[in-house]
């Protein structure tokens, strides 16, 4: 890529330095360059918070940083309809990753006698963690027990299942509220927390049928569970800020961790938002560079102009029509290489079919040669309960800036790209007939 701007990019072909062509990048810098590339709205704001920002660590009251932390946690802030005002407070990290690792340290923690640093009497019991199959939130040495994937964790340490701090990951298919009363009905008591992604991202984008994060909610709180979400991916791609929220308005958690649209493209970033009740130990939560005030800036700056031009509001507009036409125009006029539509607003994720899906490098090609970029998820794959298989899935997550314009281009893209991939497929199943009968 040698020049990028808005939703383009140009690319320059190594084979062929002389060639050179553009792509609608429709994966949003792997979902996080919310704005675009090189947004001036943003960098108009960006420039004027520059002058006042210092480099001050956590350890010093900053103006930048108090600044960001009363517009989005103060008493009328832009979140507090998630986080009522003095309930929470905030840790910023480098990345989404640390972030998951902060939220399991404090689930951690909270299990201990602070001042003994020993299992906690009343607690002794909580010894299991429940995640999600084909979850994905990162892949750092305390995260690998939340995956439940050989690939990904073969081979790295676990957490210890015995000894006075033992604890036990266990999973559950995302989405099945039986299966989910279920596990609560015969593990609630022993259970210390829940982590959960509200629109599970690398698995497919799968999206939980309605109610079914509100009762994971409740039955969290019923059996004093901690309830962990993983906004990392979905913080601002759903129609609105967050994703934990149901037609009754926001759903509770203790902890909430966002990232990647956050950092705007331009740096990557998370916040740990968590219940003032839950701490670590002194000196547990230091980090070099948390809630700098350069970071502070970029994520005011990005926030006004998504506020300002009502991007949130748009993307749920755009993602009513984008459900329908995704459906049709892809899933059902090409069965053989789409098995189904799957999100809202601005994280969509197209299913590939089994035999599409074996040829998924030639069809990534295939759409960069007629000028789509994005990208792919692995897919949930096999999982438990007779659950069909998850087959690796697009996942279309445009940048909010998108125009309605843009949108119809996108979707022209797609179907061009498609007509394509299917002659190639059908020119590939050709050849390899042809090899048989020469064998034979």
């Amino acid at each position: 890529c040698i020049i990028a701007l808005g939703i383009y990019k140009t690319f320059l072909h190594l084979k062929n330095p002389h060639q050179q062509f553009e792509v609608m990048d429709i994966s949003g810098g792997y979902a996080s360059a919310c704005l675009g590339a090189n947004n001036p709205h943003f960098w108009q704001h960006l420039q004027a918070k520059l002058s006042q920002c210092s480099a001050v660590t956590d350890e010093l009251l900053s103006l930048e940083r108090a600044e960001f932390l009363q517009q989005q946690f103060g008493m009328h802030g832009l979140w507090t309809d998630h986080f009522p005002y003095g309930e929470y407070h905030v840790s910023g990290r480098n990345s989404g990753s640390e972030g998951i690792e902060l939220a399991l340290r404090l689930l951690l923690e909270s299990l201990l006698d602070k001042r003994r640093q020993t299992k906690h009497p009343q607690k002794i019991n909580k010894k299991i963690i429940l995640a999600f199959e084909g979850a994905w939130h990162g892949w750092t040495a305390g995260i690998i027990p939340l995956l439940n994937r050989r690939y990904y964790t073969h081979g790295f340490p676990s957490l210890d299942s015995q000894g006075s701090f033992g604890i036990e990951v266990k999973f559950l298919p995302f989405g099945d509220p039986a299966l989910l009363e279920g596990f609560f009905k015969e593990f609630g008591e022993d259970l210390a927390g829940v982590v959960v992604e509200p629109i599970q991202g690398d698995a497919g984008i799968l999206v939980p049928p309605t109610h079914y994060l509100r009762r994971l909610s409740d039955l969290c709180q019923h059996y004093q569970a901690l309830l962990i979400a993983d906004e990392v991916l979905t913080f601002a791609k759903t129609g609105q800020f967050f994703a934990m929220v149901d037609e009754m308005g926001p759903i509770s958690t203790d902890i909430t961790i966002i990232g990647k649209s956050l950092g705007m493209g331009l740096m990557p970033i998370s916040l740990v938002i968590a219940k003032k009740s839950l701490t670590v130990r002194a000196c547990g939560a230091v980090a070099t560079n948390d809630l700098r005030d350069f970071s502070c800036a970029v994520m005011s700056a990005g926030l006004q102009v998504i506020t300002d031009q009502k991007l949130i509001q748009h993307s749920k507009i755009h993602g009513q029509s984008l459900q329908q036409t995704l459906q049709i125009q892809l899933v059902e006029a090409f069965p053989d290489i789409y098995k189904e539509c799957r999100g809202m607003a601005h994280l969509f994720g197209v299913e590939l079919t089994e035999h599409a899906a074996q040829k998924l490098l030639l069809f990534r090609e295939n759409m960069i040669q007629h000028g789509i970029y994005l990208e792919f998820m692995a897919g949930a794959g096999k999982r438990s309960y007779g659950l069909r298989y998850i087959f690796p899935t697009m996942r279309i997550a445009p940048a909010l800036i998108m125009d309605d314009a843009q949108l119809t281009e996108m979707l022209e893209r797609l179907i061009k790209a498609s007509v394509a991939f299917r002659l190639l497929m059908q020119k590939n199943k050709r050849s390899e007939k042809g090899e048989v009968h020469a064998l034979h």
